[in-house]
């Protein structure tokens, strides 16, 4: 997967996740505003039976929903990244982008990989044609 793939889906996931955020909060503030939870004191314990209600929530429901593909498509970038990286002859960048995956800072390694990081589709043409060189010089 090229860094230009990894970098189309990285962003249209945080732009997913903050969406679905987004959404949730509003579908969440207009329906407590117009009535639509039973309340006991500060607990909710219940909601109203109004087609309103229902339709907030269901709306709230599709939110979580665009929260977890936007989730599911930063850990398909990060994947892509990883597959990316291990095709380099350095390292580096693949451990750092592991590691930091593993310990759950895996947005912060995307972030860095996608401003510096190297792409190792690009790297791989390159070494392809040197060893055809050498190979045709034999």
């Amino acid at each position: 997967m090229s860094k230009a793939t990894v970098t189309r889906i990285f962003v249209g996931s945080v732009i997913a996740v903050v969406a679905g955020i987004i959404l949730a909060i509003v579908a969440l503030l207009v329906a407590y505003a117009n009535g639509a939870f039973v309340m006991d004191g500060p607990d909710v314990v219940g909601i109203r039976g109004t087609t309103f209600a229902w339709t907030m929530v269901g709306l709230a429901v599709v939110a979580g929903l665009v929260v977890m593909a936007g989730f599911v498509g930063g850990m398909v970038a990060w994947v892509g990244a990883l597959l990316n990286t291990a095709q380099l002859t350095d390292k580096t960048w693949f451990i750092i982008l592991l590691l930091l995956g593993i310990w759950n800072l895996g947005v912060l390694a995307m972030i860095a990989y996608l401003i510096a990081g190297p792409d190792g589709t690009a790297a791989a043409p390159d070494s392809d044609a040197a060893l055809r060189r050498e190979t045709s010089h034999a």
